[in-house]
């Protein structure tokens, strides 16, 4: 539910800051109460912004961060109450294209901007207002519900690791934990009730299988990969003859690049065939990727990285090429 459609003004929302423990609710239990929980603006501008000297600054804004489109925007819409969000509240199915361009903005804003907490406080209220019922049990949710609006949050952790380790170079379990303790400075900006965050990698890690193990088969999501299972729509100005014969390798391509980056459990709600010949050649077309980041690296900030990034680079005055870039 991160994607903004709304034009909701910068309203300031108070409320209790709070902490996770032991005795928060399971994400069933929670989601369940759907209860916007903003914390107070005070608190959320007392976090200290990501900044140079961070991964995530160093590897978000790449552009090779590209290859993980479908598993970001895919994992989060296999969960029924945020599927249902961007149903209901979006223009997913006229403007699809349109609705994902509106959503990298915000998102990188909040990481890269000179005011990452007004932008944070932007994205928390783009959702304040996208509620309503579930169709399987008819429960009600809130996209400002904290179990909700972290697991939002999550998948772009998610991304940033997984894509970072898979396609630009592996990464050691301290990185990824680093990785992930600035996600818990990100999430903050936002100003969000933080009771369903995980507290240490280990825990993410977790928390992660527990929620691979809840995916559905969402109306959204089943929209969003129909490409992957019926191929390429035809552009109106190729000839179906010759589309017939310049899809297939383009499909198959397509195929093995995006559904080689889901897990499993979204393969299988989504229908998606993978198999073990399917993952041979991934994994030699992740190598192969990798294997060339000593000479991507060396590309200038301006081809390598995402607009927002390259500002925040600029404004810092800092080349991010050389950072944490030796294996």
């Amino acid at each position: 539910m991160t994607i903004a459609d709304s034009t909701t003004p910068d309203t300031v929302l108070s409320g209790d800051a709070a902490t996770r423990n032991d005795s928060a609710p399971s994400f069933e239990e929670g989601v369940r109460q759907a209860r916007p929980m903003p914390v107070s603006t005070a608190v959320a501008n007392q976090v200290e912004p990501l900044g140079p000297n961070s991964l995530v600054w160093k590897y978000y804004g790449d552009n090779r961060q590209i290859l993980g489109f479908q598993r970001v925007a895919g994992t989060e819409n296999c969960i029924e109450q945020l599927a249902k969000g961007v149903e209901e509240h979006s223009v997913i199915f006229s403007d699809f294209k349109g609705r994902a361009e509106r959503t990298v903005p915000p998102i990188m804003s909040t990481v890269y901007s000179a005011d990452p907490h007004g932008w944070g406080r932007k994205v928390r209220d783009f959702h304040r207002n996208i509620k309503g019922t579930i169709d399987s049990d008819g429960s009600s949710y809130h996209a400002m519900n904290p179990e909700l609006f972290y697991w939002a949050h999550a998948t772009f952790v998610d991304q940033v690791i997984y894509v970072t380790d898979t396609f630009i170079r592996r990464l050691s379990h301290a990185e990824k934990a680093q990785m992930f303790e600035e996600s818990k400075r990100w999430y903050a900006l936002y100003g969000v009730n933080d009771r369903a965050e995980p507290q240490t990698y280990e825990e993410f890690l977790a928390y992660w299988d527990e929620m691979l193990d809840r995916f559905v088969p969402t109306k959204t999501i089943v929209y969003a990969t129909g490409y992957l299972r019926k191929g390429l729509p035809r552009p109106k100005q190729v000839p179906a003859p010759v589309w017939r014969v310049a899809s297939i390798p383009m499909n198959s391509l397509l195929r093995t690049l995006v559904i080689g980056t889901l897990p499993q459990q979204m393969r299988d709600v989504c229908d998606l065939h993978w198999d073990g010949r399917m993952q041979k050649r991934f994994d030699r077309m992740s190598a192969l990727i990798r294997a060339l980041n000593p000479v991507i690296n060396r590309l200038p900030v301006a081809k390598l990285y995402s607009p927002w990034a390259v500002e925040a680079w600029e404004r810092t005055g800092v080349d991010p090429r050389p950072i944490n870039n030796g294996k």
